[in-house]
């Protein structure tokens, strides 16, 4: 993946462009005439079995984890931004990662693993006082302080991911690393880009 030009990373006009960018690539065909590929692993859970090897599992565990503090961050602020484009990137995070969170669900609890992610800390990982300052930030701060607090946690998603991508046993578990891994570092660059 190439690096978003320093220009698009400083100039709030590209935020929408890049976003609507982001929100149109999976739903891309290969053109005029051309069937439209099939859908990723992610979006088709039940159809496609996914055998879980090495450390699949507990990754899938720490990202179900981490995807449902990101929803529950994304519920806090809801009804509360100001920023349009910023309640429009959220709305794609919720779409977006509600649907990665059926997927791992499935595939952990196929492979008779729970599927709750349970207690997940870890640097960058938004906890209860990163709740506690969105939940107690005043109406106009709380663009500024969500952009702070899920940028960061964004950022550790994509970490974890390109971690994963090295070590990871299933193909598909790997896709979907790979996934998140391209969406939460886009997601981190518009979110620092207010």
């Amino acid at each position: 993946m190439r690096p978003v030009p320093r220009a698009c990373r400083t100039r709030r006009p590209h935020l929408g462009a890049l976003l609507a960018v982001l929100l149109l690539a999976g739903g891309c065909t290969g053109g005029p005439g051309t069937a439209a590929p099939a859908p990723p692993p992610a979006n088709t859970p039940a159809s496609t079995p996914v055998s879980l090897a090495g450390v699949d599992a507990p990754f899938l565990t720490a990202m179900v984890a981490h995807t449902e503090r990101t929803l529950e961050i994304v519920r806090l602020v809801e009804g509360r931004l100001t920023d349009a484009q910023l309640r429009t990137l959220l709305d794609a995070i919720e779409a977006t990662e509600s649907d990665e969170l059926r997927t791992m669900r499935t595939w952990l609890r196929d492979a008779g693993r729970p599927t709750s992610g349970g207690a997940h800390d870890h640097a960058g990982h938004a906890g209860a006082d990163d709740l506690a300052r969105l939940r107690a930030a005043a109406p106009a701060d709380v663009d500024r302080e969500l952009r702070a607090v899920l940028g960061a946690h964004q950022r550790a998603a994509a970490d974890l991911a390109h971690a994963h991508l090295t070590v990871g046993g299933s193909a598909s578990v790997r896709e979907l690393a790979e996934r998140v891994a391209r969406s939460r570092t886009a997601q981190t660059a518009l979110l620092t880009d207010g």
